[in-house]
This record gives C-alpha cells, sequence and structure tokens, in this order.
C-alpha cells in the first residue's frame, strides 16, 4: 500500500512517529541522568571478588583497642 507523501495518513503517521522518537529521546536522557547522578553519589564502588573486604568486616575489639 504507497501513500502519496501529501497523504492526510502520511501527515498523522510521521506526526506518530515523531512523538514515539520524543519520548524515546526523553526516556533515554532520563536513564542517563539517574545513572550520572546514582555513581556520584555513591563514590568509589568495591567489586565483588568473594575475598572478605576490611570495609565490610565489623570492628573487633582488638581492632578498636588497638586504634588499627
Amino acid at each position: 500500500m504507497s501513500f502519496s507523501p501529501d497523504s492526510d495518513m502520511h501527515k498523522r503517521r510521521k506526526g506518530r512517529n515523531m512523538g514515539v522518537g520524543l519520548c524515546l529521546a526523553a526516556f533515554i536522557g532520563l536513564l542517563f541522568v539517574l545513572t550520572t547522578v546514582k555513581i556520584r553519589q555513591t563514590g568509589p564502588v568495591e567489586g565483588f571478588d568473594h575475598v572478605p573486604r576490611a570495609t565490610a568486616l565489623p570492628a573487633t575489639e582488638t581492632q578498636s583497642a588497638t586504634g588499627e
């Protein structure tokens, strides 16, 4: 089914496609902003490598008494 570029159907489809494209661009922009804000607020991230991290371990009495 071929439509001439001046047909009413062509104009409506173009308008709908522009609306979907703008919504998609807005969604991608929102994801980008949320990702950058989350990365900036989190700070340095320690990866999960199956090894206990010193920052994740509770302080023991010997560590608190010696100041380590």
